[in-house]
């Protein structure tokens, strides 16, 4: 799915706003969300998962090609852990 196919499935649902203030709404949630990740907070969105910045620790690894040993810096990563109701619609018994 995009995020105009998105705006579209919002905008048809609410069906009092139109696509353009439907597109700053979607536009309004993404960049909170991003805004609270960068800033290092996680976000719980009940029914769908956690998303949550982490550190990943500075290593030593090997370029494939040359076989060179390489360092590699310290660097945050997103996870994403799947909420219990999602888990369950994805998987069902």
């Amino acid at each position: 799915m995009t995020k105009s196919v998105l705006i579209e499935k919002v905008s048809e649902r609410v069906g009092s706003l139109t696509r353009k203030q439907t597109e700053i709404v979607v536009d309004t949630v993404f960049e909170s969300i991003k805004d609270a990740l960068v800033k290092g907070e996680k976000i719980e969105i009940r029914g769908f998962g956690n998303f949550k910045p982490k550190s990943r620790r500075p290593r030593r690894a090997r370029n494939p090609k040359t076989g060179e040993k390489v360092e590699v810096p310290e660097k945050r990563v997103l996870h994403f852990k799947v909420g219990k109701a999602l888990r369950e619609a994805m998987n069902p018994k």
